[in-house]
């Protein structure tokens, strides 16, 4: 694990050359695709949301593909779309954006529910199927996603569904004076992505992703993401808790942050440090909860707080 230690900090270490001050959302995105998920940025136009799946990608040395979501985008603008062959007399298939390790969705929820929904498969699956035929995408393979919470107008709401796709959910924020102060110097007179090359090829990242997979998590520490997913069940403040996909996602999540960390075993605080993100998007406060101004965030918290956490003895 102190190899993956070292080619973890080494990816982060580069994708900052051009996200300047937000080391841990860095982390949390390397740590999503490490654990075979897909990552949703929730934040305001302009501080960096496609940026980071810019150098994520040429990071990595893989493809990168990118879907600006828009009202009248269809899904075979996604997916592809089989087109005639007038010297063949047969339909060929040609590939749609979708067909990338990495694949930018920019401002998701300004397409139509129908082209939203042509992601779902491609995410839950790996494959897309098209008239019939089904095509399976590369791996690795994440969808990165984007959107503005604040302007409303225009756009479609991501349903509980799909939601409950995405392994993690994210904002950028801005950034602090210092590191912007440093970003003026770097992005003033050219674009610090031409700066990026790839320190680690896709074979590496295959290896630091089975990697992950053996990492120990003691059956005292599944139990405790049971009971934690059963709080939530039967908190009288959410509507909706956990799924059983999300206790699932918490723990390959957890299970990556113990390998970046150097670690062959998942101790309590990799949970506790990756709830929020990885539950927050998948619970529903209740309409009393929300007039008195309570989030989903807030829950989570609360939860982590009344849940008790297995001793060292016990794990």
């Amino acid at each position: 694990m102190a190899s993956f230690a070292d080619a973890f900090g080494s990816i982060v270490t580069n994708v900052e050359r051009v996200i300047q001050g937000k080391i841990e959302v860095v982390q949390l995105a390397l740590l999503c695709l490490l654990a075979e998920g897909h990552l949703l940025v929730e934040d305001v136009p302009g501080v960096g949301k496609t940026s980071l799946a810019k150098a994520l990608a040429a990071t990595i040395k893989c493809s990168f593909g990118r879907v600006q979501f828009t009202p009248d985008l269809l899904p075979s603008d996604v997916v592809g779309v089989n087109v005639y062959n007038r010297e063949s007399s047969e339909f060929e298939y040609r590939p749609g954006p979708i067909f990338a390790n990495i694949v930018l969705g920019d401002e998701i929820n300004r397409a139509s529910p129908k082209t939203q929904s042509a992601l779902l498969e491609a995410m839950a699956e790996k494959q897309v199927t098209v008239d019939g035929t089904t095509y399976r995408l590369d791996s690795p393979f994440m969808v990165i996603a984007t959107q503005n919470p604040i302007e409303h107008e225009g756009t479609y709401p991501l349903p509980e569904s799909q939601l409950d796709r995405f392994l993690m959910r994210i904002s950028v924020g801005y950034p602090a004076r210092d590191a912007e102060l440093e970003m003026l110097d770097t992005h003033g007179d050219h674009d610090a992505l031409d700066d990026i090359t790839a320190v680690i090829s896709v074979s590496d990242l295959h290896t630091m992703i089975a990697n992950t997979k053996t990492v120990h998590l003691a059956p005292s520490l599944k139990g405790y993401l049971v009971e934690v997913a059963d709080a939530t069940r039967r908190h009288p403040r959410l509507t909706v808790g956990m799924s059983p996909r999300a206790s699932l996602n918490l723990q390959r999540a957890a299970r990556t942050r113990a390998a970046a960390a150097g670690r062959n075993y998942v101790v309590p605080d990799d949970i506790k440090a990756l709830a929020e993100p990885v539950l927050a998007h998948r619970l529903i406060v209740t309409p009393e909860a929300q007039l008195a101004g309570m989030r989903s965030a807030d829950v989570i918290a609360e939860v982590l707080r009344t849940v008790p956490v297995p001793s060292a003895r016990a794990r």
